[in-house]
């Protein structure tokens, strides 16, 4: 995608992202056979909804048909939240992964697997796994000495109740049974 188209696309898409309180990961366009695909990557603190996703999609591409930017080419629009495998680059990333388990390599060399317990503008406060039943221990590590990082899934994880997400998940479900 050429620079210039997306700056274009970046200014048209951002105030209808930001009017949703959601932040604009990304802008991808790639060749898919004679079409192409526009990906947009949205977030935020609480998590992306389906339904959020797909009013988004309606409005850009009311705003986008209304414009050149895509030029004349058939495309495929696809608004989407970022996927669990994505790479912590943004301090807010690291912010919205509190709580949870990260991989993260480091430019001294090694490799990192802890969970984060807090976050500033300087580096993350982690808590690295005790191993063979020995405690965790705590360690604060500076956004300097990290190369890159992801979050790294649980499938077996008990929720955590200082996860906003996991917290408000369980709060729904409590909902939902007392209506019921």
């Amino acid at each position: 995608m050429s620079t210039t188209q997306s700056e274009r696309l970046r200014g048209l898409l951002e105030p209808l992202i930001a009017a949703r309180d959601l932040d604009l990961e990304e802008i991808e366009v790639t060749p898919a056979g004679k079409r192409r695909v526009l990906r947009i990557v949205v977030d935020s603190d609480e998590g992306v909804q389906l339904d959020e996703c797909a009013a988004l999609s309606r409005e850009a591409s009311q705003v986008l048909d209304d414009t050149d930017v895509m030029g004349g080419a058939p495309y495929t629009l696809e608004v989407t939240s970022p996927g669990a495998d994505r790479p912590l680059t943004e301090l807010r990333h690291y912010r919205r992964a509190v709580g949870r388990l990260i991989k993260a390599q480091l430019h001294e060399g090694g490799e990192l697997v802890a969970r984060i317990t807090a976050v500033d503008d300087s580096g993350l406060d982690l808590e690295v796994p005790g191993v063979k039943g020995r405690k965790p221990t705590a360690r604060r590590v500076s956004f300097d000495e990290i190369a890159k990082a992801r979050v790294e899934l649980e499938f077996s994880r008990k929720p955590d109740k200082t996860d906003k997400r996991d917290a408000q998940h369980d709060e729904k479900i409590d909902e939902n049974k007392e209506e019921a």
